[in-house]
């Protein structure tokens, strides 16, 4: 059975939105994006390409689907190492209005995520990766269906756009399995889900 894998990149003020272009998600007006790619060094590379190394099979929402699709069919470099994962592993959509993917592998699934990603995730050999779509991965947290977050928090605030935790979050622990900071100052940082918080007072 396969573990559900999410991968986000985020600013110091929680912002997910369009991390990697300007045209990604200008949604609600937000003209920011890109903010994420002055910081890709070797490093930041190295990390991507680990993540990439585990995958089995891809879970994505609509907009991060439709972003994905109209880049990584053309890139066929077989030694690419993102390129050859996401073009050759299956990949699952979120959504109700893709009716006819043209992506090689790709697979519609309806609403009922708390049915759906069990299914999945029993069908994955390897990790059923998550990628952005932090609206979706907000869903699933509140399902207790993510079992590994990778958070990668960048230096930089923005002060507008689509923030990862919002009010009405469902409380979440997670436990620390690993990090790292790249030379160029993002840190990346591994939790497993671990339940709900537990309190005290000093």
């Amino acid at each position: 059975m396969g573990k559900l894998v999410s991968t986000l990149f985020v600013t110091l003020d929680g912002v997910y939105q369009a991390p990697g272009g300007p045209q990604e998600d200008p949604s609600g007006g937000f003209d920011q994006g890109g903010w994420s790619v002055p910081y890709g060094d070797e490093d930041f590379g190295r990390f991507v390409t680990e993540v990439f190394e585990g995958v089995g099979a891809f879970l994505l929402r609509r907009r991060t689907y439709d972003i994905f699709a109209s880049y990584w069919p053309k890139m066929t470099d077989p030694a690419d190492p993102v390129a050859a994962k996401l073009n050759a592993a299956p990949k699952y959509v979120v959504s109700g209005t893709l009716t006819a993917p043209d992506w090689a592998g790709t697979t519609v699934i309806g609403g009922d995520l708390a049915k759906e990603v069990p299914a999945l995730k029993e069908r994955t050999d390897g990790e059923l990766q998550l990628h952005g779509s932090g609206a979706l991965v907000r869903s699933l947290l509140a399902l207790d269906l993510v079992d590994t977050l990778h958070l990668l928090t960048f230096p930089v605030v923005l002060g507008a756009g689509r923030r990862l935790f919002t009010e009405g979050a469902v409380p979440t622990a997670f436990r620390h399995t690993g990090g790292r900071v790249t030379a160029a100052g993002v840190s990346i940082q591994s939790y497993d889900l671990a339940g709900r918080p537990e309190y005290g007072s000093y």
